[in-house]
């Protein structure tokens, strides 16, 4: 009897739980009731810093997510465990915008007189798009680069052009999967390095609507994008869900490295980069898009099994 207690003890799986910390700010989010309005960049986005609260006229919040996390349950490989929330990305995962937004790119540069290719932005994707074209200037050299004016020069084009409501930019599979975990009772949330207004330009293309989900995290409030895990630890504050307890859906290498960042499970999809590229930030699991992401994919990593 001693032996047999002794194996079961060895075959009991370890555990070790902690919850993420906010070491220097906490975020308070404006959350609203299914049928009122949702979540706007004209909303209140609060941030506690010692002891001052700061505004600005828009009673938005510009400012960076200082934080520290420590581990979460850590998965063994052979169980997937529980999820309550779904974080997905934008651009590459519920909107076929990356090659627009590089088009985009590429006309920023030719007004500015500089020759640039689409290819010249995919190693700055899903970093936001300071860091997208400010990227692209400083690998060419251009001495006299403002990136906000670039940004701004930027998000015309894009509209104009690119991303006109219900041009059909939305990925096939995107609305069912979302469905999906709705009715599943897991909370849904937009998380992305873009800003608010591609964000709401883009949905909109997609012909998704916003009330659709829980929570929309976008660049604005955040100096640290992804790579860094604020956005996403963020999101995970808001839907008041924890971070061992949400899955994030990528197509970017700073989105994949971002969610591994925050210890949240991660779907890549190949929609942007190669299975090759993607397996180096080591996802959870790789599919080819949202279309074939099935609710077994998120709720229990697959009947193929899933490395960590």
């Amino acid at each position: 009897m001693k032996g047999q207690a002794m194996a079961m003890k060895l075959l009991s799986p370890p555990s070790s739980l902690s919850n993420p910390k906010f070491a220097k700010s906490l975020f308070f989010f404006t959350s609203y009731p299914k049928g009122s309005k949702p979540i706007s960049s004209s909303f209140q986005l609060f941030q506690w810093r010692s002891k001052n609260l700061v505004f600005n006229r828009k009673m938005e919040v510009k400012a960076c997510v200082k934080v520290e996390q420590k581990n979460e349950t850590e998965l063994t490989g052979t169980e997937w465990g529980k999820v309550s929330a779904v974080l997905f990305d934008m651009d590459g995962v519920l909107c076929n915008s990356e090659e627009p937004s590089r088009m985009a790119g590429v006309d920023v540069f030719a007004e500015m007189g500089v020759e640039v290719t689409v290819d010249d932005f995919v190693p700055f994707m899903g970093t936001g798009e300071a860091n997208f074209l400010g990227g692209v200037a400083n690998a060419k050299g251009v001495k006299v680069f403002d990136p906000e004016t670039a940004k701004k020069r930027f998000f015309e084009i894009y509209l104009d052009k690119y991303a006109k409501p219900n041009s059909g930019i939305g990925f096939p599979g995107a609305l069912e999967l979302i469905t999906q975990c709705k009715n599943k009772g897991l909370k849904v949330a937009v998380a992305s390095s873009a800003d608010r207004i591609k964000v709401d330009a883009n949905l909109a293309a997609a012909g998704l609507q916003v009330s659709m989900f829980d929570a929309i995290v976008s660049a604005d409030a955040f100096e640290n994008l992804k790579p860094a895990p604020d956005i996403f630890l963020a999101a995970s504050k808001i839907l008041d869900v924890p971070t061992s307890e949400c899955v994030v859906i990528e197509d970017a290498l700073a989105g994949v490295q971002a969610a591994k960042a925050a210890q949240m499970r991660c779907i890549a999809v190949t929609t942007t980069l190669s299975e090759e590229i993607l397996n180096d930030a080591s996802p959870s699991l790789i599919r080819k898009d949202i279309g074939n992401i099935s609710l077994d994919d998120i709720l229990n990593g697959g009947s193929g099994g899933y490395s960590m």
